[in-house]
């Protein structure tokens, strides 16, 4: 806290302007240079700060990163920002004009929500973490919307908000936790608390949650941003549609809703291939794709659905599948070398081989220009290897 403080001092937000550009390996001659007029405790949070940053980029934007203030598990733990803007955006077209947020880290779905033009109680009880989120929302200009109380979200009235949003700590001292009952608070509170909520609320759960740990009275929507797996939330109250699984795919948004399909039946391999997004994995909705094609799975428990009939589909990466063949790494080694490939991208699903394992053994001295995809996976049980060449989209 200390250090954090000092952060925020004139002197602080000097250095930390001084620093913001010091590259990872110019870090400890930058140190060994300001330290002769600042303490070594504030050269220090300075330089971990500009780190802490830099990595927070990626989640945050630079241009907001720059201007914010993080912790370790803060940057790890925290929302990208544009699956926040989605959630929020949400709540804000159901008219919600207040939020607590509970479980809140270091402010970003409070920011999130405050540009919404939300108001939020952003709760949390680490006294450093509320310290932070405290600063982001003066930094970003949102300090009027945003009230930061550092407190244990059990103990919190949340009757005066419209809305609660519950984001329950998902990592311990040994890494991440998968038994939802073991979040900090469990997801069963977290439950009652969205349950309890004035008019709408949302639950923010590990993509992992097993389907049956879903509530009833809930509706489950699973988040990719740029094709990657972000999160799933639970939606309750008039932000739900009890029973709907969905997959949303940022940007955009597309939404792709289960329709309560059955399992597709499994074929054999076609001219095209379509790998879902994991979101839609995720959210068991890969029937609704293979309908959307026209296809069916490669094998019963492989994702990949194949199809004789091209369908570009936002829900599903398409490749043009041009052999497939049993699995062996001389027969894949002879037919790059013959077709002059120089860039090879190997992708694995129901495979135990690593795919860089197979780059360099299939691959080893590139040569050509020509570029394939190759698929390690199981078709009708068996180990197999797709070649094909992806689809615009």
């Amino acid at each position: 806290m200390a250090a954090f403080a000092a952060l925020l001092s004139p002197e602080g937000r000097a250095l930390l302007d001084e620093v913001r550009d010091v590259a990872p390996g110019g870090e400890l001659a930058a140190a060994t240079r300001l330290r002769r007029s600042h303490s070594p405790e504030l050269v220090s949070a300075a330089l971990t700060q500009a780190r802490l940053r830099a990595r927070a980029a990626a989640k945050f934007g630079p241009d907001d990163a720059r201007r914010m203030f993080f912790t370790p598990n803060g940057v790890e733990q925290s929302t990208r920002a544009s699956v926040a803007a989605h959630r929020a955006g949400r709540f804000a077209a159901l008219g919600v004009r207040s939020v607590a947020d509970l479980c809140g880290g270091i402010g970003g779905d409070a920011v999130a929500l405050a540009r919404a033009g939300i108001r939020v109680l952003a709760v949390d009880r680490d006294p450093l973490t509320a310290a932070v989120a405290r600063a982001n929302a003066e930094a970003l200009g949102l300090a009027d919307l945003i009230e930061v109380r550092e407190a244990d979200v059990t103990e919190v009235d949340t009757a005066p908000y419209d809305a609660v949003f519950v984001d329950p700590a998902r990592r311990g001292g040994r890494g991440r936790i998968f038994d939802p009952e073991a979040y900090s608070p469990p997801l069963s509170w977290a439950v009652g608390a969205a349950r309890g909520a004035s008019r709408a609320a949302a639950l923010k759960v590990a993509p992992g949650i097993p389907h049956e740990a879903v509530p009833e009275d809930a509706e489950a929507e699973w988040i990719s941003d740029g094709g990657d797996v972000k999160e799933a939330v639970l939606w309750f109250g008039e932000a739900a549609r009890p029973g709907e699984v969905a997959a949303t795919l940022l940007p955009g948004p597309r939404r792709l809703l289960g329709r309560g399909l059955p399992d597709p039946a499994v074929r054999p391999v076609g001219r095209y291939l379509y790998e879902p997004d994991g979101a839609v994995i995720r959210a068991h909705l890969v029937a609704e794709v293979a309908e959307e094609v026209g296809g069916g799975l490669i094998d019963e428990t492989i994702a990949f659905v194949t199809s004789d009939e091209l369908r570009p589909t936002p829900y599903a990466t398409g490749y043009e599948i041009t052999d497939a063949l049993p699995f062996n790494v001389k027969k894949l080694k002879a037919l790059l070398r013959e077709r002059q490939v120089g860039t090879l991208t190997v992708k694995k699903r129901g495979s135990a081989v690593e795919p860089e394992e197979l780059r360099r053994k299939a691959l080893p001295k590139p040569q050509g220009r020509a570029a394939v995809t190759v698929f390690l996976t199981r078709a009708a049980g068996a180990p197999m290897m797709l070649l094909g060449q992806p689809l615009p989209r």
